[in-house]
């Protein structure tokens, strides 16, 4: 409460991606945290549909990231209905990492998933941006460990969240020290929904060849944005997290 009683506005997050897996995880973990949440994503039923589930405390608004009309209208639609802009997280992305062999790799899809995964979150930043000054807000770029390594076949994405990871250093520099910046590189997050972790369950060797002894969940991420976007690392930004069980820094031989 503030000194004449009057309650303290809860504080505001837009959320690309929201409307499944790790980014609906983070919205309904920073709602229990006491945000209201505006959750975009690409104009189908299910973003509207998981906004009401999620309660009073979350709102949908269509958003296609790789357009900037649609970014700028977004962006000025959340600020309107929520009065303010506490936090950015940008989860949006294409969600297979595997293109076309190399020879065979249209430029097309290249440039695709580079303006979705990369150009998505510089629009998203670029309209954010006055809002989060406005209230000393923060940025979390959902990144991966496929900016670090490599299966076959994946060049379009390792190199769109390598750029992701180089675009947060540069923007927590051009953006501080009013918004700190960080990413948040999630390793194998098994975010099925229930019923398909159900039917198919991971085994035990999945778990197994994971440092921590599991593979990861939804909530392991969530948990790590929700820090990064709260007054406890006001001394954190530019900065990498990765959320992978230790798979990083295991050494595997054939």
């Amino acid at each position: 409460m503030s000194g004449r009683g009057e309650a303290v506005p809860a504080r505001v997050a837009l959320v690309t991606g929201a409307a499944r897996g790790i980014g609906e995880g983070i919205a309904a973990w920073l709602i229990r945290e006491g945000w209201r949440v505006v959750l975009c994503d690409l104009g189908d039923s299910r973003g509207a549909q998981v906004a009401e589930t999620l309660g009073g405390n979350a709102c949908f608004i269509a958003m296609d990231v790789a357009d900037e009309a649609q970014v700028s209208a977004g962006v000025r639609q959340a600020v309107e209905r929520s009065g303010r802009l506490d936090a950015l997280v940008c989860n949006a992305g294409v969600a297979s990492p595997h293109n076309e062999p190399l020879e065979r790799l249209d430029l097309e899809q290249w440039n695709h998933v580079l303006a979705v995964n990369l150009g998505g979150p510089l629009l998203l930043a670029k309209h954010c941006a006055p809002h989060l000054r406005a209230c000393g807000g923060a940025i979390v770029n959902l990144a991966s460990t496929r900016a670090r390594q490599s299966e076959p076949d994946s060049e379009a994405y390792a190199a769109s969240k390598g750029g992701l990871v180089a675009l947060t250093h540069a923007l927590a520099i051009s953006l501080g020290p009013a918004i700190r910046v960080n990413a948040v590189s999630p390793g194998w997050i098994d975010s099925r929904d229930a019923q398909q972790r159900r039917a198919e369950p991971l085994s035990a060797s999945d778990h197994a060849q994971h440092p921590c002894g599991r593979v990861g969940e939804v909530d392991d991420v969530a948990a790590m944005v929700a820090w990064l976007l709260a007054p406890e690392s006001g001394f954190v930004t530019g900065q990498e997290f990765v959320v992978d069980g230790g798979m990083t820094r295991k050494m595997i031989y054939a």
